[in-house]
C-alpha cells in the first residue's frame, strides 16, 4: 500500500513539473511587450492575437500553440522559432525571416507571406489556404501534407526543387580536352 502511495506521488509530481516546463513564461511575455525582443523565450500557448510585433526579434523562441492571428509580424526575425500548431490566421508576415523555423500543423490561412523567407522551414501539415505569397522564398522547405494556398494538399514525398532531395551527380567539375567556347552543365 505504501509503495502505491509513493509511486502515485512521484508520478503526479513528475507530470506536474513537466507541464510547468512547457508552459508560457509570463516574464518572457512581459519582456516581449516592453522591448519587442525576446530571443529563445518560452511563449508557448501565448495569446498574441492582434499584437504589434513589427521588427520583433523572436529568434529560436518557443511559440508552440501560440495564437498570433491578425498579428503584425512585418520584418520580424523568427529564425529557428518553434511555431508548431500556432494559429497565424490573417497575420502579416511580410518580409519576416522564418529560416529554419518549424511550423508543423500551423494555421496560416489568409496570411500575408509576401517577401518572407522560409528557407529550410518545416511546413509539414501546415494550412496555407488563401495565403498571399508574392516573392516568398520557400527554398528547401518541407511541404509534406501541406495545404497550399489553392487548397491543394501536397503529398508526403519530397519535391524535386527542394534541398531535401539528394544532390545529382553532375560531371561539371571535370575538364574535357575539347575546343568548346564556354561550358554548359545540365542535369538529367
Amino acid at each position: 500500500m505504501n509503495i502505491k502511495i509513493v509511486m502515485s506521488t512521484v508520478l503526479f509530481t513528475f507530470f506536474g513539473l513537466t507541464a510547468q516546463a512547457f508552459a508560457l513564461n509570463e516574464q518572457d511575455l512581459e519582456v516581449l511587450k516592453t522591448t519587442n525582443t525576446c530571443p529563445r523565450c518560452d511563449l508557448s500557448g501565448a495569446d498574441l492575437s492582434q499584437a504589434r510585433l513589427s521588427g520583433a526579434n523572436l529568434r529560436e523562441a518557443n511559440l508552440k500553440g501560440a495564437n498570433l492571428s491578425q498579428a503584425n509580424l512585418t520584418n520580424a526575425d523568427l529564425t529557428g522559432a518553434n511555431l508548431d500548431t500556432a494559429v497565424l490566421t490573417s497575420a502579416n508576415l511580410s518580409n519576416a525571416s522564418l529560416t529554419g523555423a518549424s511550423l508543423k500543423s500551423a494555421s496560416l490561412n489568409n496570411t500575408d507571406l509576401s517577401s518572407a523567407g522560409f528557407i529550410g522551414a518545416n511546413l509539414e501539415a501546415a494550412n496555407l489556404t488563401g495565403a498571399k505569397r508574392q516573392y516568398t522564398n520557400f527554398r528547401g522547405a518541407n511541404f509534406s501534407l501541406t495545404t497550399m494556398p489553392t487548397g491543394y494538399v501536397t503529398s508526403n514525398k519530397n519535391y524535386g526543387w527542394s534541398l531535401q532531395r539528394p544532390a545529382q551527380q553532375l560531371e561539371c567539375d571535370k575538364f574535357k580536352n575539347q575546343k568548346v567556347p564556354g561550358t554548359t552543365c545540365r542535369g538529367e
